[in-house]
C-alpha cells in the first residue's frame, strides 16, 4: 500500500451527478479526480494519463458506459472500472459483470459508500499492476489438446521459469482424435507441468468455425487474463480448425502487441517464420508436457526424437541450439526476456532476420 493520492476518472454526462462524485472523492477521500461527460473524452484521459479508478456512468450519449468498459479493458488494462446507474436493474447488472466490471454501484450511492469502494479497488488495482509488471502475461491459444505445447511448449516452459504468467486456451475437446474427458485430463496434467492457467471449451472437434462463437470465447479469456503476448496456430495449415483458430484469433487479440503463429505437425511449406525464439534448457520439459498426452504417444510427431530434432533443425535460423520459430503477426518495437536465457528476444530474432531473410 502506498501514500501517493489515488487518481480517479470520473465518467458522467450529468453535470450535477459529476460535481457531486467529484466534492465526495475530493474532500472525503483526497483524491485527485478528472472529470468528463462521454465516452470519448474519456478514452482520450484514459490515454494519456494513467489512473488509479475509472467510475463511469450506464446511460450517456454516443458510447455507452458499458461499451466503454469494454474499450477501457483493451487501452487500460488492470484498471478497475466501477460502473453506476440510477436503473436499478438486474438486466444492468448482468450485463456490466459480464463485460468484467469491478463493481456496479445504484444511484443514489452515500458518500460513505463511494468513498469506500473507490479506494479499496484503486488500491488493489495498484498492487495487481505491480505484481503483473514483473512478468509478461502469456496467452497459448490451441484447436485442441497438445496443440500449443507441440508448438511452443518450450517457449511456454521459459516464459513459466522467468516468473511469467501462462495461461492456455483450448477450443475442442478432441474428440475426433481420442476420448475428450481423457484428453482434457491430460490438458491439465500437462499445464500442471508448468504451472500454466488452462481454460477448456468444446467446440466441435474438426469444425471449428471463427462465427460460432470462438472469436467471443477468445475475446472473453482476453479481458479475463489481459495477455500482453499471443501465440496461436498459423495459417499455412492444412487443418481446417487449425487455420479457424489462426482467423479468429486475428480478431480477438487485435489490441495485443505481441502475436506470433507457431508451426504444428500439419502445417504446409508455406509456413515461414521471422523470430527464432531460443530455447535451450527448455526442450525436456516441453518433452515432459507431451508425455503427459498419453493417448496421443503413437503419433509419430510426439517422439521425443524427433522434437529434439526439430528444435535443433530451427536453430540452424536463430543464434544456435534449440530453437521454436514464430511467424509474426504483430510484434512490440522490442520485447526482452530477465532471468533465463530462453525467451524471446527482439534483438536476436532481428539478427537472424538480416542474416536469413526471415527464412523466405
Amino acid at each position: 500500500m502506498t501514500d501517493e493520492q489515488i487518481t480517479v476518472l470520473v465518467v458522467e454526462d450529468d453535470v450535477d451527478t459529476a460535481q457531486f462524485v467529484r466534492t465526495v472523492l475530493e474532500r472525503r477521500g483526497g483524491m485527485d479526480v478528472t472529470v468528463v461527460h462521454e465516452a470519448m473524452s474519456a478514452l482520450a484521459e484514459v490515454d494519456r494519463t494513467q489512473f488509479d479508478a475509472v467510475l463511469t456512468d450506464i446511460q450517456m450519449p454516443g458510447m455507452s458506459g458499458l461499451d466503454l468498459l469494454v474499450e477501457l479493458r483493451s487501452r487500460a488494462p488492470g484498471v478497475p472500472v466501477i460502473v453506476s446507474t440510477a436503473f436499478a436493474s438486474v438486466d444492468y447488472a448482468v450485463e456490466a459483470l459480464r463485460r468484467d466490471a469491478d463493481e456496479f454501484l445504484v444511484k443514489p450511492v452515500p458518500a460513505a459508500t463511494l468513498v469506500e469502494r473507490v479506494t479499496a479497488l484503486a488500491l488493489q488495482g495498484r498492487a495487481n499492476r505491480a505484481a503483473q509488471s514483473q512478468g509478461e502475461t502469456v496467452l497459448a491459444v490451441g484447436a485442441h489438446p497438445d496443440d500449443v505445447e507441440i508448438g511452443v511448449g518450450a517457449t511456454l516452459a521459459a516464459h513459466a521459469a522467468s516468473g511469467d504468467t501462462v495461461v492456455v486456451l483450448t477450443l475442442s475437446g478432441g474428440a475426433v482424435g481420442g476420448e475428450a474427458d481423457v484428453r482434457r485430463h491430460e490438458a491439465l496434467a500437462s499445464a500442471g507441468v508448468i504451472g500454466a492457467r488452462l481454460f477448456l471449451h468444446d467446440f466441435p472437434d474438426t469444425r471449428i468455425d471463427p462465427a460460432g462463437g470462438v472469436i467471443t470465447a477468445i475475446e472473453e479469456t482476453i479481458a479475463l487474463v489481459q495477455p500482453t503476448i499471443v501465440y496461436t496456430h498459423s495459417s499455412h495449415d492444412r487443418h481446417q480448425d487449425h487455420r479457424a483458430v489462426h482467423e479468429a484469433v486475428q480478431v480477438a487479440a487485435r489490441r495485443i502487441p505481441f502475436v506470433g503463429a507457431f508451426q504444428s505437425p500439419s502445417s504446409t511449406i508455406d509456413f515461414r517464420p521471422s523470430r527464432f525464439v531460443p530455447v535451450d534448457g527448455f526442450v525436456e520439459k516441453k518433452l515432459e508436457m507431451l508425455a503427459a498426452y498419453a493417448s496421443q504417444a503413437h503419433r509419430d510427431y510426439m517422439a521425443p526424437e524427433l522434437v529434439r530434432a526439430t528444435a535443433l533443425y530451427w536453430g540452424r535460423f536463430g543464434t544456435g541450439g534449440a530453437v521454436e520459430p514464430l511467424e509474426m503477426v504483430r510484434a512490440a518495437a522490442m520485447i526482452t526476456r530477465s532471468g533465463n536465457n530462453a525467451g524471446l528476444r527482439a534483438a536476436d530474432a532481428e539478427r537472424a532476420d538480416d542474416q536469413h531473410g526471415g527464412h523466405r
